[in-house]
């Protein structure tokens, strides 16, 4: 959607099509935004292999995008999941990427990152919602889902977590969700193989390409620790925390978030 410069856009997840990312705080108005469905979501096929869902078999289909796109060098912008890829495509093909935005991602889950997490979650805990939103969170991450509809119905009692404040506009940014089909494939074998195991930060130093890394400075799952440990790992990255904002900066702070990723692709 848009004109204007290529910006190829991968959301997160695993297991989420780009459908999330709306219209991405209004970036469709100075670049052409390419909004990719990653393999088994949206229109893209699911691969016969149920364990084909590891951070370089998504590294491939950038890959193979960017040459579809006939594109030299991509502008690539990565949320979440879909920021990790973004950093393992960029370390793996450096001469590709020009510019690189890594939103609400982290390098690794350590002990650091944990303890953030709890941290944030117990600032939540006072909230009326909070005791079956951190249920369902124990749940996923423990790949109790045995489907779509399943990891759905879990997906949607723990998403308040992911706000800074979950009041009735962040509400409603939901409901436009509910028809999302959610590849309980991927996230399954995120969550049982990889979430805790994956480690990014030896390929960090690999990425040539000029990087912003920007969060929410409430983001209880990608927030400021995780920030500050990519921004270490790669040569002159740029670190942006947005205030009063949760795991989904381009819904709570549009503006803010507009301003920073216009500013930076631009410059």
């Amino acid at each position: 959607m848009g004109t204007g410069p290529v910006l190829v856009c991968h959301p997160g997840g695993p297991g989420f099509s780009s459908s999330y990312f709306g219209d991405l705080a209004g970036l469709w108005e100075k670049f052409t935004l390419v909004m990719l469905n990653p393999r088994g979501t949206g229109g893209s096929d699911r691969p016969s292999d149920s364990r084909a869902y590891q951070i370089d078999d998504y590294v491939a289909d950038v890959e193979e995008l960017r040459g579809h796109l006939d594109q030299e060098r991509l502008q690539l912008l990565g949320h979440s999941h879909g920021g990790a890829v973004a950093q393992a495509y960029a370390a793996a093909h450096p001469g590709r990427v020009s510019r690189l935005v890594l939103a609400s991602s982290l390098a690794r889950f350590g002990p650091e990152q944990e303890a953030a997490m709890r941290a944030g979650m117990e600032k939540r805990s006072g909230q009326p919602w909070y005791p079956d939103a951190a249920a369902a969170l124990q749940e996923e991450q423990e790949a109790t889902f045995v489907d779509d509809q399943q990891l759905a119905d879990l997906f949607f009692r723990e998403f308040p977590l992911y706000f800074a404040r979950y009041g009735a506009v962040e509400a409603g940014y939901a409901d436009t969700l509910r028809s999302e089909t959610i590849n309980a494939d991927a996230l399954r074998l995120f969550n049982e193989r990889i979430f805790n195991t994956f480690d990014l930060r030896g390929r960090l130093a690999s990425i040539t390409a000029l990087t912003l890394v920007i969060t929410g400075d409430d983001d209880f799952i990608c927030g400021p620790v995780c920030a500050a440990e990519i921004s270490a790992a790669i040569p002159g990255a740029r670190q942006v925390i947005v205030g009063d904002s949760g795991h989904m900066v381009f819904v709570e702070q549009p503006q803010a978030f507009h301003d920073e990723v216009a500013d930076f692709l631009e410059a």
